[in-house]
């Protein structure tokens, strides 16, 4: 008797669901226009100061226009994508720390008596501080987490959770202001000078209730990921040289080691140096047309800002390299040349996966749908006759939302902030407006592949699947939940807590006027 093949079912692939996307957003569009929805809202000119009603209508790209957009601008837009120049860069420089050894011993050493809760809340709470550098991190800490979870014999794919999750969750949290939150403060302050012309936002505003959230926050995540995500993620087969591979500090790992931990404190010793004001020939790399020191490190046409990646990638660089010729694992250029490729070898799948969403968010983007519904929301904010409580509990939802269609802060912020004068009216302060804004912000952006560095994380987890089956967006998306209900939970009980205990979110600011 023959035996019944049992076909084993096999999921959508992210690519082949994103091209999906593409379609949906292209027929909806199309019946959204033609049905004319569009959202008004008052928005304040930053120019002079007033009212003016500002319209946000879904384009139609089901028509002739639209589809001569989508195919002349995808290229392009791929090409400009900051994701994939960004990510290929920092490839190249850990590949030189694999294939030299370096990233294996340091991880293996800084673990090897570190108990595993320990070590997740150490990446957690890097993640959460690393929002400093804005959305550059994801490049740097997704790629890097997956080593450091897979040299410490763990699965790889709890390390991209993890790190995704405290990238995302934690991405409106930082103790000092960013370039980003520097952004959003001129537009809250542009909107509260409608009450009080006067009214001004210090650098400090928000210190305290910052390091409450980091603290709380590194916590949660951390405990989700070991007593949740860790159970559910599959069993990962490591090979067995890397089972019965034990770390031997050898002579020539420790003289590796000193070579490059000397040449990488140098190179941050010289580059530290031109970042800070004020000494002796320093400061070189700042942008002196800005006011705030943030700014001046962080602006879009700061050095440090445009390129910070490739910072991180020569540091990388020098890192492996110096530990390659120390170790003698690096004997000669070819063998150089070779590791700064070792990260690049396969990566046709993440471009194909980067090259599909690249598209899928350049529809969505020029479909205007996201714009349309966070006007929605800050029309209806600011037209509610809600009390103060329950409008920022209503302006917190509303952002949670509307950051699965329209995650980029500022762009969203934007429209948000013009509810700020109508939360002042009932007593709540711009800084609180603004932090109830970036909580929810923060919540929902790991949910959505309108968000584009979900790519990253996606890749990264399809990049260590060991399942013949591809990893799906529904299930990246379900490994993120429990860390976006929990997050909304918190980031809800601090907002609610703090506006009725009136505690001060930083030196000189308050929930209330």
């Amino acid at each position: 008797m023959k035996k019944l093949r049992v076909k084993e079912k096999i999921g959508l692939h992210p690519v082949m669901m994103l091209l999906i996307l593409c379609f949906v957003v292209i027929i909806l569009s199309g019946i959204l226009s033609f049905f004319n929805v569009q959202a008004t809202y008052s928005k304040v000119s930053s120019i002079t100061g007033d009212y003016e009603v500002t319209t946000e209508a879904v384009k139609s790209l089901f028509s002739l226009s639209g589809l001569k957009y989508i195919f002349t601008s995808t290229v392009a837009n791929f090409a400009n994508l900051a994701v994939l120049s960004n990510l290929i860069i920092i490839l190249i420089g850990i590949g030189i720390m694999v294939k030299s050894g370096f990233l294996k011993t340091v991880i293996i050493l800084l673990t090897k008596k570190a108990k595993k809760t320990t070590v997740t809340l150490f990446l957690v709470l890097i993640c959460i501080i690393a929002s400093i550098v804005g959305d550059l991190s994801y490049v740097v800490l997704v790629p890097l987490s997956a080593l450091l979870f897979l040299y410490g014999k763990r699965s790889p794919i709890i390390g991209i959770i993890t790190s995704f999750a405290a990238l995302t969750c934690g991405s409106g949290i930082s103790l000092f202001l960013t370039s980003v939150d520097s952004s959003l403060i001129t537009m809250t302050l542009t909107n509260a000078h409608i009450i009080n012309g006067d009214y001004a936002i210090g650098q400090f505003s928000f210190i305290l209730i910052m390091f409450l959230l980091i603290v709380v926050l590194s916590v949660i995540i951390t405990n989700i990921s070991e007593g949740y995500i860790a159970k559910k993620v599959p069993k990962y087969e490591f090979p067995e040289e890397d089972v019965e591979e034990e770390l031997v500090l050898t002579k020539k790992k420790m003289r590796g080691l000193v070579f490059s931990l000397g040449a990488g404190l140098i190179y941050l010793l010289i580059f530290i140096y031109n970042i800070i004001p004020g000494l002796p020939f320093s400061g070189n790399l700042l942008d002196y047309s800005q006011t705030l020191y943030i700014d001046k490190l962080f602006s879009y046409d700061s050095f440090f800002s445009n390129g910070f990646v490739f910072v991180v990638a020569v540091l990388f660089v020098i890192l492996g390299l110096a530990y390659g010729i120390g170790a003698k694992t690096i004997n000669n250029n070819k063998e150089f040349i070779d590791a700064l490729g070792h990260s690049l070898n396969g990566i046709g799948k993440i471009l194909v996966m980067i090259f599909a969403v690249s598209i899928f968010i350049n529809i969505f983007k020029e479909s205007n749908i996201g714009n349309v519904i966070a006007a929605a929301f800050a029309n209806m904010i600011s037209t509610s006759n809600f009390g103060g409580l329950p409008l920022l509990i209503f302006l917190f939802l509303a952002t949670v939302i509307s950051s699965l269609f329209l995650p980029n802060a500022l762009n969203s912020w934007s429209i948000f902030s013009s509810t700020v004068p109508a939360l002042m009216q009932v007593g709540v302060s711009p800084e609180f407006s603004q932090l109830v804004y970036r909580l929810g912000g923060s919540v929902a952006i790991g949910l959505t592949p309108v968000f584009v560095y979900f790519i990253v994380y996606l890749a990264f987890m399809e990049t260590y699947n060991q399942s013949n089956k591809p990893v799906t967006m529904l299930e990246a998306v379900k490994y993120q939940m429990p860390f976006a209900l929990v997050s909304l939970l918190t980031f809800l009980v601090v907002i609610v807590v703090w506006y009725i205990a009136g505690i001060p979110l930083g030196i000189g600011a308050g929930v209330a006027l």
